[in-house]
């Protein structure tokens, strides 16, 4: 599997089944990844609200973007290496129907034990997105792959970025219930959708699931691009999470902030991130005509500018929305040169593939928004924007150090 041989005669095989993949198409496919992966995010700009409604801390009321992002890893590991061995409309539409189920749960939840776990099951099932990706990948052509995947990222993204701030608007409307409980019907609704309009995708692999799983570490161990990219991801979700999960915070005014703002302006610092859609396809294009390095070097830089920009934004607001942007951009495009660079190594095998770099990429962020709550009660704004830093620092380094090597 590790060979130049073998690899190339994959490609070789993926691209004579996939001739391409229409616009239509692909737009579908961004806009179910961006309203399956925004269940992750609804909770975000609520942590205030939610702390509130359930008498808690700052820091316990973090910890619920940290459960749902351990499900997730969970998912990832465990289900995403399925995309290669069943059929996908029915694993994608299939597990749609099932977040419905646990948002209907969140939405009724009458404590925060309850609202947690549901949070957890969503995020285990959220695993579908990290399905999408790589089976658009495998039906697009060669020379359209990192176009395509950068579209469907960008839609990843502007679900992210949207969900936080629909999330603020219906909960400064109608309560933080109803954000879930929309939640649900609109997975529901798209699940029979996608149902009709999606194409069947049988397996590209006959492996049974435990030596699937087995492939994986097989993977990590061969492949040491994957490895390097694995860590460059985990850095750049680091950041997304630290910043994310601490700007709520800012701007309700917690820790002395001078910001004293209410759930639907908090939601609307999400739209702030948008520029990073257009880097994914920016940084798709470039992909696809061998810059890749070249757009990982770039986005790992502006990661750690925008620190410096965010700590600035603690007095202003502007400037807190430039850094926002900038930090969306370096985050995305990254993701983005990851995600081209690891889908040449075997695209007999993309789920699987995917499977150790997006665990890594969610472990990043998992473990760096457990403790960004805590850090920003002990020590405010200034300690958070220095744990930013550090991480994206880590990143660039580890990227210089890297290339030097392969040189």
């Amino acid at each position: 599997m590790s060979t130049a041989a073998s690899a190339q005669a994959a490609e070789a095989s993926a691209g004579a089944q996939a001739p391409g993949i229409s616009r239509g198409l692909v737009i579908m496919l961004a806009g179910a990844t961006g309203a399956t992966v925004a269940n992750m995010y609804y909770a975000q700009p609520l942590l205030h609200t939610l702390g509130r409604a359930f008498n808690v801390s700052t820091g316990t009321s973090g910890l619920l973007v940290t459960i749902s992002q351990i499900g997730y890893v969970l998912g990832l590991g465990l289900l995403v290496p399925l995309g290669d061995l069943v059929e996908r409309r029915a694993l994608i539409t299939n597990s749609m129907l099932c977040i419905a189920v646990a948002q209907v749960v969140a939405c009724v939840a009458p404590g925060l034990v309850v609202f947690a776990g549901a949070l957890l099951v969503v995020g285990v099932l959220t695993f579908v997105a990290q399905v999408i990706v790589p089976m658009s990948s495998h039906l697009a052509a060669e020379h359209e792959r990192g176009k395509v995947v950068g579209t469907v990222m960008s839609g990843l993204l502007l679900g992210v970025l949207a969900s936080r701030t629909l999330s603020g608007l219906i909960a400064e409307a109608f309560g933080w219930r109803t954000v879930f409980g929309a939640a649900a019907a609109m997975m529901f609704v798209l699940a029979l959708v996608l149902r009709r309009k999606l194409p069947k995708v049988e397996p590209t692999s006959s492996l049974p699931y435990r030596a699937a799983l087995r492939s994986v570490l097989t993977l990590v161990r061969e492949e040491p691009v994957l490895r390097q990219r694995m860590l460059l991801g985990a850095c750049a979700m680091g950041c997304f999470s630290v910043l994310w999960t601490s700007l709520a915070f800012l701007l309700s005014g917690v820790h002395g902030s001078h910001y004293h703002y209410g759930n639907a302006v908090i939601g609307l610092f999400g739209l702030a991130g948008i520029a990073g859609a257009g880097a994914a396809q920016l940084a798709g294009r470039l992909a696809d005509r061998g810059h890749g390095r070249l757009v990982t070097t770039a986005t790992l830089t502006v990661l750690l500018v925008s620190w410096s920009m965010l700590y600035l934004g603690k007095s202003s607001v502007i400037v807190l929305i430039v850094g926002i942007m900038a930090l969306d951009l370096g985050v995305q495009g990254t993701q983005i040169s990851n995600q081209a660079a690891i889908y040449k190594l075997h695209p007999d095998a993309r789920s699987r593939i995917t499977t150790p770099y997006m665990v890594a990429y969610f472990l990043g962020g998992t473990g760096l928004s457990a403790v960004t709550g805590a850090i920003y009660a002990a020590d405010g704004w200034g300690a958070v924007c220095l744990l930013g830093a550090g991480t994206a620092l880590v990143s660039l380094v580890a990227w210089a150090a890297s290339s030097l090597r392969r040189r």
